[in-house]
């Protein structure tokens, strides 16, 4: 369903994670990241993502860089090679990672077209089972009309796991109109395309059987915290998500105020992958400190809140459910 898997190269998303040269991050670039984040900001988490993380070469050095500068780490994987890395990442002091997982064995090895990849992922999560002093696992589970049948028996395959949460997360996506309604008002600056709907049909999403097992979930007792991005509790608010983009859920967006992602080439773009490809800044002119204060950046903020706390863009990202209940959207 990403862009980058359905090979989608010319959307924002994609275009945010892949394609910089070079393919990894120099180590000096990183660690320089590393010194700036821990004098300027010591309390931020460092994470490592976009797109598999557990094949950089200079993971587990930086790693324990990070961890002597006092930083919390997060590492994003799909976990494939993570049953031969367990061992150096605890030793490197990883405090936290998300594996991406789309259902039971035969639903998740097929949308990631992989005959082992559920397989492998288990394994690894096995592999930092067996250490005391394991990172925090949550496994997040993205939403599609492929895997809503398998959701409660996912949860239930997990219960003798060492797992701190299971998310679901509902669809990410920009459809074409929304992008369009977008362009016209902000395209000059804020540039946004489509994304994550090349190879997804919500009309065949049963949203009946999506809110059945939501409200059994919410009815069980798991060992390990469950939870829901965004939070909706009637199959209107199902149908609304889904098929009426165009109307924002949250109240505003926070991540822009309290994220940035670095490209491999040293450039800063705001927030996160899905946010728009507007560099603010690059670490190889300017600092980190500079970078997070620049009026692009503080433009984007100042723009934003005047268009009411989300851009049209912005509907179906991530960032976009902060502070959306189904109470709020009931009144």
């Amino acid at each position: 369903m990403c862009d980058v898997g359905t090979e989608s190269l010319d959307t924002t998303f994609a275009q945010n994670l892949v394609g910089t040269q070079p393919l990894n991050m120099p180590l000096d670039l990183l660690k320089k990241i590393i010194d700036q984040t821990a004098a300027y900001f010591p309390k931020a988490k460092l994470g490592y993502a976009f797109t598999e993380p557990l094949i950089y070469p200079h993971l587990i050095e930086s790693l324990v860089y990070a961890k002597q500068k006092g930083l919390y780490t997060t590492i994003t994987t799909n976990a494939l090679t993570l049953k031969q890395k367990a061992g150096k990442l605890i030793e490197a002091g990883l405090d936290e990672i998300f594996i991406s997982l789309d259902g039971t064995s035969e639903i998740h090895n097929e949308i990631r077209g992989n005959k082992k990849s559920f397989e492998k992922a288990v394994e690894g999560i096995e592999a930092l089972n067996a250490y005391p002093n394991s990172p925090k696992i949550t496994i997040v589970y993205a939403i599609t009309e492929w895997n809503i049948e398998c959701m409660i028996p996912f949860l239930d395959f997990f219960k003798n796991y060492k797992i701190a949460r299971i998310g679901f997360m509902h669809t990410q996506f920009t459809e074409n109109e929304v992008a369009q309604i977008h362009n016209t008002k902000y395209g000059d600056i804020y540039q946004a395309t489509i994304s994550n709907v090349q190879e997804l049909d919500f009309t065949k999403m049963d949203l009946k059987k999506l809110l059945e097992n939501i409200q059994t979930i919410k009815k069980q007792s798991y060992p390990f915290e469950v939870f829901f991005s965004p939070e909706m509790a009637s199959e209107k608010e199902l149908e609304l998500y889904y098929f009426q983009p165009e109307k924002i859920l949250g109240k505003h967006c926070h991540d822009v105020f309290s994220n940035m992602m670095i490209k491999s080439n040293g450039s800063v773009i705001p927030s996160h992958g899905r946010c728009f490809n507007l560099t603010v800044g690059n670490l190889y002119e300017d600092s980190l400190e500079n970078i997070w204060n620049s009026a692009t950046f503080s433009k984007l903020r100042t723009d934003i809140m005047k268009a009411g706390g989300y851009f049209d863009a912005c509907s179906r990202c991530c960032s976009g459910f902060n502070g959306y209940t189904a109470k709020q959207q009931n009144g």
